[in-house]
């Protein structure tokens, strides 16, 4: 049990400095507060500590611990004594502690900036990251206490410490004084600590999954003596599957006597298992759960599945049940699947698990899955077994109390057996982490997500994650900036998915149609044109056409040049009486395999009507297929992360893994050229790569089929898409460094802190039109001015100091921005234009009080349009642009995108509207200074990424011209940033 704290009567007990980490191994651990009442469990902790290592501590030989140095180490006032302690089942693994001092080194109090730290790891758990998780846990601390910088004293044959502090990415300085190694660092987060605490983040994480999917033994707690149940379930089907460790059945209730059941050794409790058991499943009641988690515990057991219900889905007692079960599980340091998981499965030859609820094992595949659904996994199990696609692993995380979405990023990102992540997901614990995820992973492999729950606007039971209020249509967006395939349903999921795996990307949207049904032909040709492809008109082939007839048409479409993907329409042939006949599939499947393999390395997809056996013997991988190679250049990864490029590279250029079956490699899949730009003009294109020679490409595998040509083409559509992103995302898009010479940061900063210090409220205050203008001038947005008119002389005196001609506005909020109700009078010349019109708007709308009128001077004509930057409080800062008018709010054309952006994000947001070519000269209008919005969205990204206080801006209308745009109105709201959870220290979720 953990320690009650004790209050201090100055310093309560930061409790928020409390987390629980994922270990390099994939353990994981808690950190917290070292307490006065730790005494007992550091004088044991430090006699398990080796001589060495306590010399490295205290630069002599210190073999225990006197009273004096009991009670120093153990009570800190939290501010200028801070000690951490990491603990596993209670107990302490690793310390660390810091003491402010002054530039003499002396015990001090703030201001100054500086404190001493030290370490100490005991022996049997150094080597599993520990030392570097203290490290960036007691910097966050420092930083919050006011301290910028750690010194410390290392004995130079104390190389593990050293390396600690080298490797940890902050700026430091090294000198050698007086026998030892005087390290200094700058606890400022820089890029480059940043990508360390992610990339190790990743590998700790990706491990503790491995961990879960690669068991040496599995027990199976609550396996029933009577067949059926749960329990005996899982166990029939762990041993089904073949499974190569140890396996055990465990149930308090057995009789003593059992030895065995279903051939396995059977056992009342973990403790008389005389092995190590890597990972449990437990099929007990809710109630027993407690003890099972703990018998666990206390025998070493790594991982949890808990397939048992009775938690979180079951209401507010539920949820107090699921988070003591994380509580529990975690203090052990072991991670869980579920509770109410339907379980896990992983088909590697050397593992053949299947540790779930799933009657067969999939066949062994390049697709991971993880789904949040019971449900919706065993459709997706089913949908890919119909249509002859293999699994490498399954994950049904259930109410997803721990391993998350997330987790299955990290391992699917390593995990050289996975070519594609399908993911169903009904909430985003933490949105920002899986954007970034998202992004680093589909950058090497595809990742395809189906989103359940979206218009909720709560979670599905058993969820207990934040909810995000920004609308679904936002969340596509901003997947689809991160690479992500997002599709509507499962189906689409599986059709996606089984293309991605089974086929290389294509190198544009020039799609080839061959068949021997003209009509099936011409559907292919409108599916092609409603997605956004370039279909070459249909090739016949009549209904005459022989499997040869096909090979030798698909075998000269994968030769043309002119085609980036094949699409085959196949119906049953006609036989001489007129009779339909269903063919020989596997004779057909067999010329387009021929085909394929003699042909250049192009997707080619099969839309069939009732031709039996095709979809099977397509699904088979072609034995003339030429063996799928690993590039043996480093993938790409994003420039955040040096450290993981740095993995990929490590774990792509291994060349004893096992090859994929599509004959595909990563680099011929991000080195193809791009399509010609569309209607209107494309953003800027990453530089693109040449492709390798025909005959050094490799050759596609399985070739998915369809019974429908609108499927294909959507999975097709969405690859298209996918590659697209994936060219770009090979050279990052960029800040153009112009904008730094008419940026003023400081002085923005200080008006927002002058802003909200005159009315300190934590709800935030909006700033006046004169407020926002000079804020935004900061950034280099200038918005014009306006004048207010309480009475039409003011509004004269307005026009006449602004210069004519001027526009009348109300600015009532139920009028605001609503000219369609005729709140705004344009092009007024002169003075009696301006009062008759003033009389106009007052006799229509009210009196001068309510409407709040404005005179603003013209501006050039454009096209109207809305700028927009929020933060959620879970997604993060988002960035929005439409164009302003009923029809867009209406239609929902607004397109989003995650601040920070690039230029190249500036230019595909502007463009990814569907009334896009309105800027760009649509029926003849001239087209508007696009570069010119490009630049005001940069320059709004800026301030509110620099910002976090500017929670909310919106500029509307934006008025683009020809030459030049002008902001007319502008709205921004302050407020104390909300916390971010993903710049911090590593921490799993706390419950």
């Amino acid at each position: 049990m953990e320690p009650k704290p004790e209050q201090s009567p100055h310093h309560a007990y930061p409790d928020h400095w409390e987390a629980d980490v994922v270990l390099r191994d994939g353990g994981t651990a808690r950190i917290r507060p070292i307490t006065t009442d730790d005494a007992e469990r550091l004088v044991s902790f430090y006699e398990q500590v080796s001589d060495e290592s306590k010399y490295y501590r205290f630069f002599a030989p210190y073999p225990r611990l006197s009273d004096r140095d009991v009670h120093r180490f153990t009570h800190h006032d939290y501010v200028d004594r801070v000690g951490l302690a990491v603990t596993i089942g209670g107990e302490f693994i690793g310390t660390v502690r810091y003491d402010r001092i002054d530039d003499r080194g002396r015990p001090a109090s703030a201001p100054a900036d500086e404190a001493e730290v030290a370490f100490l790891v005991q022996d049997a758990h150094q080597g599993r990251g520990v030392a570097s998780a203290l490290l960036e846990h007691i910097a966050a601390v420092a930083r919050e206490r006011g301290i910028r910088r750690f010194a410390a004293e290392v004995l130079p044959a104390n190389n593990k410490m050293i390396k600690v502090f080298r490797d940890a990415g902050y700026t430091q300085r090294r000198s050698f004084e007086d026998g030892s190694v005087h390290l200094t660092l700058d606890l400022e987060p820089t890029e480059e600590s940043l990508a360390v605490q992610r990339g190790r983040e990743q590998r700790a994480e990706a491990r503790s999954v491995q961990r879960l999917l690669a068991p040496g033994s599995v027990a199976v707690i609550g396996a029933g003596r009577t067949p059926g149940g749960v329990g005996r379930t899982v166990l029939r089907n762990l041993l089904a599957a073949g499974y190569t460790g140890c396996a055990y059945a465990v149930n308090r209730a057995f009789d003593e006597g059992l030895a065995t059941l279903d051939g396995v050794p059977a056992h009342r409790s973990l403790g008389e298992i005389d092995e190590q058991v890597d990972l449990a499943v437990i099929a007990v009641p809710a109630h027993q759960v407690p003890e099972a988690v703990a018998d666990c515990g206390e025998h070493g057991v790594q991982g949890l599945v808990v397939v048992s219900a009775g938690y979180a889905e079951r209401g507010a007692d539920g949820r107090e049940l699921q988070r003591e079960l994380v509580r529990q599980a975690r203090s052990y340091g072991m991670r869980i699947i579920g509770p109410n998981a339907f379980g896990i499965i992983n088909t590697a030859e050397n593992v053949r698990l299947n540790a779930s609820l799933a009657p067969e094992s999939p066949a062994r595949g390049r697709i991971g899955l993880f789904t949040q659904s019971g449900a919706i996994g065993i459709a997706l199990l089913s949908g890919l077994h119909r249509r002859g696609a293999g699994l490498s692993s399954f994950i049904s995380a259930g109410n997803r109390a721990d391993v998350s979405g997330n987790d299955f990023l990290q391992y699917s990102f390593e995990d050289p057996d996975t070519d594609v992540a399908l993911l169903y997901l009904e909430s985003l614990g933490n949105p920002r982490k899986f954007t970034r995820l998202a992004r680093r992973t589909a950058a090497v492999k595809p990742v395809v997500v189906v989103k359940g729950a979206r218009h909720s606007g709560t979670n599905p039971p058993g969820h207990a994650v934040p909810v995000s209020r920004i609308p679904d249509a936002t969340v596509s967006a901003l997947m689809r900036q991160a690479g992500v395939i997002r599709v509507d349903t499962v189906t689409e999921m599986v059709d996606a998915g089984i293309l991605l795996a089974g086929q290389p990307l294509p190198s544009g949207p020039r799609v080839a149609i061959l068949g021997n049904s003209e009509s099936l032909g011409l559907l292919t040709y409108d599916a092609c044109l409603a997605e956004g492809l370039r279909p070459r008109p249909p090739i016949d082939l009549t209904t005459a056409a022989s499997p040869q007839d096909f090979r030798d048409a698909l075998a000269e479409a994968l030769a043309d040049a002119t085609c980036d993907a094949v699409i085959v329409t196949a119906i049953p042939w006609v036989g001489e009486d007129g009779e339909a006949e269903t063919g020989d599939g596997q004779v057909l499947a067999a010329a387009l395999h021929t085909a394929v393999a003699g042909g250049s390395a192009k997707p080619v997809a099969v839309v069939h009507v009732e031709i039996g056996g095709l979809a099977e013997a397509l699904a088979a991988a072609s034995s003339t297929a030429a063996p799928r190679q690993r590039p043996t250049t480093a993938r790409t990864a994003p420039p955040e992360a040096p450290t993981d490029r740095t993995a990929s590279t490590d774990r792509t250029a291994s060349t004893d893994r096992e090859v994929p079956t599509d004959g595909t490699t990563d680099t011929d899949r991000t080195t193809a050229s791009a399509p010609a730009a569309p209607h209107p003009p494309a953003a800027p294109a990453a530089p693109e790569a040449t492709p390798p020679a025909p005959e050094d490409r490799p050759r596609p595998g399985r070739i998915p089929a369809y019974p429908a040509a609108e499927r294909a083409v959507r999975a097709l559509a969405e690859a298209v898409k996918y590659a697209q992103w994936r060219r770009q995302a090979a050279v990052p898009g960029k800040v153009p460094e112009l904008l730094d010479e008419t940026i003023d940061e400081a002085g923005a900063a200080a008006l927002i802190e002058a802003h909200l210090a005159a009315a300190p409220d934590p709800r935030g205050r909006q700033l006046g039109h004169d407020e926002a203008r000079e804020l935004l001038g900061r950034y280099g947005i200038d918005v014009r001015p306006t004048l207010p008119a309480p009475d039409p002389d003011a509004a004269a005196a307005a026009a006449a100091r602004l210069g004519y001609p001027v526009a009348l506005k109300t600015t009532a909020p139920h009028l605001r921005h609503r000219a369609d109700l005729g709140g705004v009078r344009l092009d007024l010349t002169d003075e009696d234009a301006l009062r008759r019109a003033y009389g106009d708007l007052t006799d229509l709308l009210g009196k001068p009080a309510e409407l709040l009128p404005v005179v603003q001077a013209m501006a050039p004509r454009g096209v109207d349009t809305v700028v927009r930057a929020s933060i959620d409080a879970a997604a993060g800062a988002v960035l929005s642009f439409g164009l302003a008018g009923a029809p867009s709010e209406l239609l929902g054309d607004t397109a989003h995108r995650l601040v920070p952006v690039t230029d190249r994000d500036a230019a595909e947001l502007i463009r990814s509207i569907r009334a896009a070519p309105v800027l760009f000269g649509w029926r003849g209008a001239a087209p508007v200074d696009t570069a010119a919005l490009e630049e005001l969205l940069l320059r709004l990204s800026r301030l509110v990424d620099d910002h976090p206080e500017v929670v909310s801006v919106a500029l509307e209308p934006v008025v683009v011209a020809p030459q030049g745009l002008t902001a007319l109105g502008a709205t921004v709201r302050l407020a104390p940033p909300p916390a971010r959870n993903d710049l911090g220290p590593r921490r799993l979720p706390s419950y």
